[in-house]
This record gives C-alpha cells, structure tokens and sequence, in this order.
C-alpha cells in the first residue's frame, strides 16, 4: 500500500540534529564530524541550527534555499551514538549543508518538511518487511520529489549499485565519507533530481501535446458527399499559437434526398473552451441535420444548444448555412450575423449573395427567427464561405484599413481571372490575406469552397 506524502509543516529548533562535538563514530564505522574534521568542515556558529532556510514548495523542494544556496539533508541512519555530530556543514564557496537527524522511518517522516532538499538514508536501517532495499523503497515512496542519497560501507558494492537503479541518485560509503564529499554529494544529487524532474516534465509536455494535437484532428469534420457531383474545397487555420482548432467551425454532408447542406461558423473568442463550442455546434448541426432540420427550425434549436453549452451569456456564434437542391441549380440560405458567402458563376464576376433578410448571431436573441432565402446558383458555379478572419486583416503591417469584404470580392476576381480554382484558390486566397497584413492572422480563418461545372447538367 503506497505511503502517503505527510502534511507539509514547518519544524521547530527543537526537532533539529542533536549536536554533540565530542562524540565519535559508531562501531560500523560512523562518520563523526566535530570541529576537527580531515576535510575542514565545521559547525558555522554564527549561524542558527534550526531549519527553514530552504525554499517552501509544497511536496518537497529541490531549490536553493534563501541564504544562497543552502539545502537541508535528512538524515536516516541506523547509529544509536548519532554519527552525525554537527548541525550543518560549511564548504569554501559558503554553501550550507544543514543537517537533521532521524533515528528511524517514522521519524524521518515527521522531520520531512518542505524545506528538505535531500535524504540521506542507511541501506542497514532495519524494518521494512524482508523486501530488499526496504527503507530506501519506503523512502522513495515517501518522497518521490526530494534527492535521495543511500548510505551503505565499502563491502557491499552491489547493494549500492542496485540503490541507485532502484531510484537514489547516488550512493555514499560510510567508511569513506568526510565534510567535503558528503557536501558536494548532496549539491550534486539535489541537481542530478532536479534535471530529472525537468526531463520528466518536459516529456510530459510533449505526449500532452501530442495527444491535444490528436484530439484536435479527430475534431476538424470530414465532409459526406458520397454521391453528389459538387466538388468540395476547405482551408482552416486557427488563430491561437500552436493549435489545431479554433472557435470557427465548418460541415457539409448530402442528406439521402440528394440535397447537399453546407455551414460555416464563428465561436466569439479564440481559446480552447471556443473550440469546444465550435466542435459541440458542428456535431449538433449534423445530428439535427440529417433529422431532416432547415433554416429557422434548424437555428432555433442550434440557439438552444449554444444557451446550454456556453460558458457565459456574453458568448454568442455566427453562423451561415445553405442546402443546394439534388439538381444542384438553386439553394437556401440562412444567415446568422454571418458574412454572406460568395458565388462565381460562369462568364460572370464573382459577387456576394444577397444578405438584407439575415437575422441575429446565435445566443443574442432569445426568440430570433432567421428567414430562410431562395437563391438561384445556375448551371457552373462556385460558392464559397467564409469566416470574418479572412476579411477582418489589415491591408499593410500598421494600416487601420481592413481588407473588407469588398477587398476580398477583388482579391477574388482577381484570382479566378489567372484561372485558380479549388484548392489552389484558397490556399492563394488565405496567403494573400496573411501577406496584406504583414504576418500571420490573429483571428481563426475557415473557407470552404463548392463547386459545380455545367458539363453535370
């Protein structure tokens, strides 16, 4: 049964390493560090004994401590005499090592506060079970986000090595250990755990990120025209950094009576709870759809999904829609606060279909009405939708003016006279949009473009 971490606490002064400068080491060869020590070391008495010096995060901290780099060592060790005589260590580059001592695992957990940054523990600590490395185990369990070193002697190489793979990040002989190594173990370990800690994280990072990029490509729709003789064209780029998806949001599916439905979208905002409107609008809108919903009937419900599903009730979502009749020469269509698509028929300018009877975006009005109009498509033409990302960029870095929809129709005809079409027109058009305005567009840009040519009847 897994340990729990124990509640983070601050420790008094009472509750810190017993010092006793004239001790000496244990029988197996305990490391005694009293004011004589080989490497140099000694107490700093101008200094206080107590913890608290160390950075407070909560689960453990690996950074340095407020006094320039000062890190704490638990110390767990099996040595009734107390091995461990000073209070804390001093090395040349004024690097405190501060020392608490525990005798046994329980009370090692009541000394691991959020000022630790590295635990010392001896691999001879008895308890545990019969499980090999018990204490160690039980440690890391305790404090996966600490530094861990394991204490053991010289003769038991193995054991020490096997330490390390199951989790230490280093391992120390007791009958080799002075001031100046143990100081320079624990600054190293507490580093080595800290890298460790960033790789994790980073790694972390990218399979996130590579699941969100997953999801997002499941959510962009994949139109159902089986069947019909239109040819089908979309562009999508999301104005957030580094996403896949945005607020707006697009669909065209052929309904079993022939008729092809097509929609485009616009979620007000750009940020991931948009795009999951967007995605929520898109999915309804195909459901209700093939349930044999249009124009009015069909936005008044869509309303009701986004009054549901909307975070506030300030959001609101643009919306255009057209069903193209079997015969592919007329349609239907509703607007929604929407900019009204854009047609090209043959021989003829491009030029916007007619938009005075559109009602109000979606989430506006509670009981708007949105008439639906008749329009008459011809035998070739192209009909293309479009969210107000392509028209709302500027005409030149730092220019006020916008590109407009009159802008657009231009750039349009423009690019259909050089004899673009289908997805060469709108990889163009998108391109062209993003140079007039100096660099990449802020808003989400949807198109999508139908197609129709007269040798189809």
């Amino acid at each position: 049964m897994p340990v729990p971490v124990p509640r983070q606490r601050g420790v008094p002064a009472a509750e810190t390493a017993q010092a006793s400068p004239g001790s000496s080491s244990s029988s197996g060869g305990g490391f005694g560090m009293g004011s004589n020590s080989p490497s140099g070391f000694g107490p700093d008495s101008g200094a206080p004994a107590g913890p608290g010096t160390g950075s407070s995060t909560p689960g453990g901290s690996l950074g340095a401590g407020s006094n320039g780099g000062d890190l704490t060592l638990l110390v767990i060790e099996d040595d009734p005499a107390g091995s461990f005589t000073v209070p804390e260590l001093l090395d040349a580059a004024g690097t405190r090592v501060r020392i608490r001592s525990a005798r046994n695992l329980t009370e090692a957990e009541r000394l691991l506060t959020d000022d630790v940054h590295c635990i010392l523990v001896d691999l001879a600590l008895p308890g545990s079970g019969d499980e090999e490395l018990g204490p160690l185990k039980h440690v890391l369990r305790l404090a996966p986000r600490h530094a861990v070193l394991a204490l053991t002697t010289s003769g038991d190489l193995e054991r020490a090595a096997e330490a390390v793979r199951v989790g230490a990040q280093d391992h120390l002989f007791r009958d080799e250990l002075d001031g100046r190594l143990l100081s320079r173990a624990v600054r190293y370990a507490v580093e080595r755990k800290r890298a460790d800690r960033a790789q994790v994280k980073l790694a972390e990072s990218r399979l996130r990120a590579q699941e969100n990029a997953r999801l997002e490509r499941g959510l962009l729709p994949t139109p159902l025209l089986e069947g019909s003789d239109l040819r089908f064209a979309a562009r999508y780029r999301p104005g957030r950094s580094r996403a896949l998806l945005g607020g707006d949001f697009y669909d065209t599916v052929r309904t079993p009576d022939g008729t092809v439905h097509a929609m485009i979208g616009d979620v007000c905002g750009h940020g991931p709870d948009e795009a999951a409107l967007g995605v929520e609008l898109r999915i309804a809108w195909r459901a209700l759809t093939f349930a044999g919903l249009c124009g009015d009937e069909l936005l008044s419900t869509l309303q009701q999904v986004l009054e549901h599903e909307r975070e506030s009730e300030e959001i609101f979502a643009t919306l255009c829609t057209v069903d193209i009749a079997p015969d592919g020469r007329r349609a239907g269509l509703c607007l929604a606060g929407h900019p009204s698509p854009l047609i090209a028929r043959h021989g003829r300018a491009a030029q916007l279909l007619p938009y005075e009877d559109s009602g109000p975006a979606l989430g506006l009005l509670p009981r708007a009405r949105w008439p639906r109009r008749q329009v008459e498509l011809g035998a070739a033409w192209s009909l293309m939708m479009y969210t107000d990302g392509l028209i709302e960029g500027r005409q030149g870095p730092g220019a006020k003016q916008r590109l407009g929809q009159d802008g657009m129709v231009d750039m349009i005809n423009r690019q259909l006279g050089a004899g673009l079409e289908g997805e060469a027109l709108l990889e163009t058009a998108v391109s062209e949009v993003r140079d007039l305005n100096g660099g990449e567009l802020t808003d989400d840009v949807a198109v999508l473009l139908l197609s129709r040519s007269s040798s189809r009847g």
